[in-house]
């Protein structure tokens, strides 16, 4: 069975070091089941929606768990092929005060990477489907990879599926492939419906520069470029982060429409527990405010206030759910909830 929204990318498996501990400090490491697609799929399933991943996993008892958690979570997993290979892995170290955390990544070859680009039939995966999440870590784990996403995504805007895509550029998973980048990042974002990204995402895919001092007006500018450029994007979203520390930072978030913008108040986060997989719980956020047809300002509440409910989550899954971000909205915050 297909989802109402259906995310495409390789589930992973994080390992961390506990605490605020350096990676092997002590002969300890934490598990946690992540990936960016993933982690919007979990998000959305919390929030109330019908959810599908679509994946490659091995079929060991590592791939067996990484699906048993995402069944476990509501989300569906008919749709993940089980081929020989290795798991695809993250290494995480949290960051601590002027420290900040770093991510090693072991994915290459796994069998979500070395899967041939035509794995999977998407007719039948997409029938059924409002929405298909993509995001940029698909096309630079490998070239099977990149057509993969194409695929889908050409798929999906034949058959009136609309197409969320998160940049999500990250250039030690790109490696020797990083030249490439822009072009293939800007090829599936001409697909897209809604694009998460800033104007550092929009300036490096077309190669463009902003300028000036107001940061309002440059994202602004960035977002009439790509708009100018992507012909099927109606939204372009992203998130605003402003770092005192690991630890304690301020998160707001902006949604842009082609004639008009709306952007959050700004949410301070102190004592962050765990700021991985934020950016996918926004994403997440947002999808629930437009499927549920949120005026788009609520809509942006709605992300960044899912995106600061992550911060108090261990791993990468967003657990809350449409009460949680409705009490955080309120004025009606407590200490203890009797």
């Amino acid at each position: 069975m297909t989802g109402n929204v259906v995310c495409l990318g390789e589930v992973l498996l994080r390992l961390s070091a506990p605490g605020k501990e350096l990676l092997l400090q002590s002969a300890r490491l934490e598990c946690h089941t992540g990936g960016a697609e993933a982690n919007v799929a979990v998000g959305l399933s919390k929030l109330g929606h019908r959810t599908a991943m679509v994946s490659v996993l091995p079929n060991n008892g590592l791939g067996q768990a990484a699906a048993a958690e995402l069944r476990r979570h509501g989300v569906g997993t008919e749709s993940i092929q089980w081929r020989d290979g290795r798991m695809g892995l993250y290494f995480l170290t949290h960051g601590a005060g002027p420290r900040p955390a770093e991510v090693l990544y072991d994915r290459a070859g796994s069998a979500f990477a070395a899967a041939p680009a035509d794995t999977f039939k998407w007719r039948d995966l997409l029938k059924g489907a409002a929405w298909l999440h993509v995001s940029g870590i698909t096309p630079a784990v490998s070239e099977a990879g990149a057509e993969l996403a194409f695929q889908a995504m050409i798929a999906a805007r034949a058959a009136g599926v609309s197409i969320s895509f998160d940049c999500n550029f990250r250039s030690r998973l790109w490696g020797d492939r990083s030249p490439a980048a822009p072009r293939l990042l800007s090829g599936l974002c001409e697909l897209a419906t809604l694009i998460f990204g800033e104007q550092r995402d929009i300036d490096f895919m077309l190669g463009t520069t902003g300028s000036g001092n107001d940061l309002a007006k440059r994202q602004r500018q960035a977002a009439d470029r790509a708009f100018a450029a992507f012909g099927n994007l109606q939204w372009l979203a992203h998130t605003d982060r402003t770092r005192t520390s690991a630890d304690v930072q301020e998160l707001s978030a902006t949604i842009h429409a082609r004639d008009r913008s709306f952007t959050t108040r700004t949410h301070p986060l102190l004592g962050i527990v765990d700021r991985m997989g934020a950016g996918d719980a926004f994403a997440a956020g947002v999808l629930h405010g437009l499927i549920e047809g949120l005026p788009l300002p609520a809509t942006a509440d709605y992300g960044v206030a899912a995106a600061c409910l992550k911060h108090t989550i261990p791993g990468d899954f967003n657990l809350v759910g449409p009460g949680d971000v409705d009490l955080f909205l309120s004025d009606a915050r407590t200490d203890v909830r009797r």
